[in-house]
C-alpha cells in the first residue's frame, strides 16, 4: 500500500479489533519488542501505524502493518482522523515524557481525540499488556457502535 494513504473499510466492517501502534524514537525497540511479544494476539488485529514506528515493526514481526505518515510529517494527524471517523478500536502510543517533540501539539491532539471518542490508549507496556489481554478486546463490535451512537448524539 501507498504510504500514507488509507484505503481500510471502516473499522465497523471488520471482524477484528483495530489497532493503532506509535512509538517515540526513545521508545521505538521497547515497542518492537512489546510486539514481538503479543505477535500471536496482533496477528488477529488490523494494524495501523506511523511510517517509522511500522517499519520497525515489519522488519521484526510477520504480521502486515498498515502504514500512514510518519508523526512529524501528518501521521499523527491521520491516527487522530482515524480515530474521529470511529475506525479505531485500541491506540497504543509509546510517547517518550522526557523528551520535547517537535510536533508536540500534534502529539496532545492525539491524546485528546482518543480520550475525546473513548478509545482506549496504552501509554506504556503494562496497561498495553492490560488492554490486549481483557475479555474485552476481541469483541470490539459493541464498544464501536456505542461510540458511534454516543458521537453521534453529541453533534446533533
Amino acid at each position: 500500500m501507498e504510504e500514507g494513504t488509507i484505503t481500510r473499510p471502516l473499522s465497523s466492517q471488520a471482524p477484528r479489533p483495530v489497532v493503532a501502534l506509535v512509538a517515540h524514537d526513545g521508545r521505538k525497540e521497547e515497542m518492537r519488542e512489546w510486539a514481538a511479544y503479543n505477535e500471536g494476539t496482533l496477528s488477529r488485529c488490523t494494524l495501523w501505524a506511523t511510517r517509522t514506528t511500522g517499519r520497525t515493526l515489519e522488519a521484526s514481526l510477520k504480521v502486515p502493518v498498515n502504514l500512514l505518515l510518519s508523526g512529524p510529517l501528518g501521521g499523527d494527524a491521520q491516527l487522530g482522523s482515524l480515530i474521529a471517523e470511529g475506525r479505531v478500536d485500541v491506540v497504543v502510543f509509546f510517547w517518550d515524557p522526557l523528551t520535547s517533540q517537535p510536533h508536540d501539539v500534534d502529539v496532545k491532539a492525539l491524546l485528546r481525540l482518543a480520550v475525546l471518542y473513548d478509545v482506549p490508549i496504552a501509554c506504556n507496556r503494562s496497561s498495553a499488556d492490560y488492554l490486549i489481554s481483557s475479555p474485552l478486546f476481541p469483541v470490539p463490535e459493541q464498544y464501536r457502535d456505542a461510540r458511534r451512537t454516543k458521537n453521534l448524539r453529541a453533534i446533533d
